[in-house]
């Protein structure tokens, strides 16, 4: 007889815990930005974008999740891969929504098992990487 453990889904809570640590780190940098916050299933469970925030952010952010939820890996590590030659060059036309292959998604993990995703948008690439990061391990 085997026996799984459960792991804690990501929650509401968790999910505005993520987006408001982000908007701390982008405002501390005196960035606007948008944030997005998908569970393991790509459900959206949380959304904010700051007033001066340009309105393709929220785009941008909400694609950032879920291209590092469904690679689960964070975005910025995935840039080479989608360039010619590399190992998901042919993917973005293979999966029903388009995925964005710019720093700024980040998978979240709780007990070494995904449990969903954030992404920034609004920012400079690495600062949107940096802002998720930040989020992600003020939730931990």
């Amino acid at each position: 007889m085997s026996t799984t453990t459960a792991v804690a889904p990501l929650t509401t809570r968790d999910a505005d815990t993520l987006a408001a640590a982000a908007h701390r780190a982008a405002e501390a940098a005196g960035v606007t930005i948008s944030v997005t916050v998908l569970d393991a299933g790509g459900h959206l469970l949380a959304f904010r974008r700051d007033d001066r925030a340009v309105l393709i952010s929220g785009e941008t952010s909400t694609r950032k999740a879920y291209t590092a939820l469904q690679l689960n890996a964070p975005t910025a590590d995935l840039v080479d891969a989608v360039q010619p030659g590399g190992l998901f060059h042919t993917l973005p036309t293979a999966l029903d929504r388009p995925l964005l292959f710019i720093a700024g998604g980040v998978p979240v993990h709780r007990d070494g098992r995904l449990i969903g995703a954030i992404g920034v948008g609004g920012g400079a690439p690495e600062q949107d990487h940096g802002f998720a990061s930040a989020a992600v391990e003020a939730l931990a």
